[in-house]
């Protein structure tokens, strides 16, 4: 018994099928039947599609499926094709995932932070309004914050608010 490829090949002209009709049967690509036979499983496109390029070739000739993919098996194990196949495929694909968990938590990381400075945005405001709702309805509002101190300061800074801060202010003494 020889290799994998080998086998294949043969059995495929003892039944005297060309390549072409596998194709037609079962709508894989010719390079695929090729590099089967050639054992070059670096050229397949890899995983379960490998396994059914395969059992598709294996069932156009008449052949068991499960056999012929257990052995496909073994022969691409056996080879050193699937080393740094397998190892590029798993490193890629935990980055991938990686990278969608680190994004997910920015995302989240995100509106925590948003909603926390909403909440203290909520909290100032309302204990704003609280205070000044009862310190109007007790009286003691206007002392809290003096209009006439804000206005003495306008008043000093710049020349020309002085006539409307003295107006304003007579206005609030009245």
């Amino acid at each position: 018994m020889g290799s994998f490829g080998e086998d294949l090949r043969r059995e495929r002209l003892l039944r005297g099928i060309e390549l072409e009709e596998i194709t037609a049967i079962t709508k894989i690509c010719q390079r695929h039947l090729v590099a089967l036979e050639q054992e070059k499983f670096c050229l397949l496109p890899g995983g379960i599609l490998s396994k059914g390029i395969v059992r598709g070739y294996a069932g156009a000739l008449g052949l068991d499926p499960q056999d012929w993919t257990e052995r496909f098996l073994e022969a691409y194990n056996a080879s050193a094709q699937n080393a740094d196949d397998d190892r590029d495929w798993m490193t890629f694909a935990s980055n991938v995932g990686k990278a969608r968990i680190m994004r997910r938590e920015a995302v989240e990381m995100r509106l925590r932070w948003l909603g926390a400075i909403l909440l203290v945005l909520v909290v100032a405001a309302a204990a704003f309004l609280a205070v000044r709702y009862y310190g109007l309805r007790e009286g003691w509002w206007r002392t809290l914050m003096p209009a006439h101190a804000l206005f003495a300061a306008v008043h000093s800074a710049w020349p020309p608010v002085r006539s409307e801060a003295a107006h304003l202010l007579s206005r609030l003494d009245r």
